[in-house]
């Protein structure tokens, strides 16, 4: 997916975006929306009509955002929250003030995630916790908030996303994310592990897996904190992904019939093929 685009749905056509008719005035919840995919997300969800609730460590970049969504005269609202996600009470404090102030979450983006130059060969300890705190550990936190925000209300057809990475499908041969990767796996896993739960819990609240390649954010910067010009080559080399294409595979998967699970949804830039198919689409029962 690429190009430019005045609305995320737009170049999905009108079936997306009637599907994203039943969303309107619910709630959700978007990890990491201070910049790049996150707020791409929350603001395609703003225009679609949804109450979004951002967090982040900070949150001016999310109240700049909500400002904007405001005066486009987008139908939804942007609610920006500030939540530590290695923290758990941090986590559990958000979950507390949605239900009191919203009801409670109807769908789960889990989108945050970091990456520290940490080899395995040498890489820090502290480091090493850090990626596995946020990327894996508030994930998990997040979801079963969520599930239990839902199960509580009688919310059956609520919707899980993690955003995960192709790092999470294939180990690179760049030393300084082998750790970062292996948090991927972990995303990977427990996306299936999500879905196999709550099928046998006999829920329809779907879960969703979406692995971009190379996104054109903040990333490669923070990764190569000291390194800036490497982490402008890394966005150079290749036709990188922009946030709003992760969001317009965020709608399309919202968008689908309720009888519809896309457990698996894999973007590559132009310039090379998936290393999966592009979708593994299921009926429910």
């Amino acid at each position: 997916m690429s190009g430019s685009w005045s609305e995320v749905g737009g170049r999905l056509g009108t079936t997306a975006r009637a599907g994203m008719e039943r969303w309107r005035d619910r709630l959700a919840l978007v990890t990491g929306a201070s910049g790049g995919i996150g707020a791409a997300v929350a603001r395609a969800l703003v225009q679609q009509g949804l109450k979004v609730v951002g967090c982040a460590r900070t949150v001016g970049n999310i109240e700049e955002l909500a400002a904007e969504c405001k005066s486009a005269g987008y139908p939804g609202t942007l609610i920006p929250h500030r939540c530590d996600l290695s923290s758990e009470e941090d986590i559990l404090s958000m979950f507390s003030a949605v239900r009191s102030q919203h009801s409670g979450v109807d769908i789960c983006i889990n989108n945050a995630g970091l990456a520290r130059p940490d080899t395995l060969l040498s890489g820090s300890t502290s480091g090493w916790k850090d990626m596995f705190n946020v990327n894996v550990l508030a994930l998990s936190i997040c979801t079963r908030e969520a599930y239990q925000s839902m199960k509580e209300r009688k919310v059956d057809d609520g919707h899980i996303i993690n955003i995960n990475s192709m790092s999470g499908h294939q180990v690179s041969p760049h030393s300084v994310i082998h750790f970062y990767s292996a948090t991927k796996y972990a995303v990977t896993a427990l996306t299936e592990g999500l879905r196999q739960e709550l099928r046998e819990a006999q829920s329809h609240i779907r879960a969703t897996c979406i692995s971009p390649e190379v996104v054109e954010t903040q990333f490669a910067f923070k990764l190569h904190d000291k390194d800036p010009e490497k982490a402008a080559a890394t966005y150079e080399r290749i036709k990188c992904l922009k946030p709003e294409d992760v969001a317009e595979a965020v709608i399309y998967v919202l968008s689908t019939p309720p009888h519809v699970q896309v457990s698996l949804a894999l973007t590559a830039h132009p310039l090379e093929e998936p290393s999966h198919p592009q979708r593994r689409t299921t009926g429910r029962p």
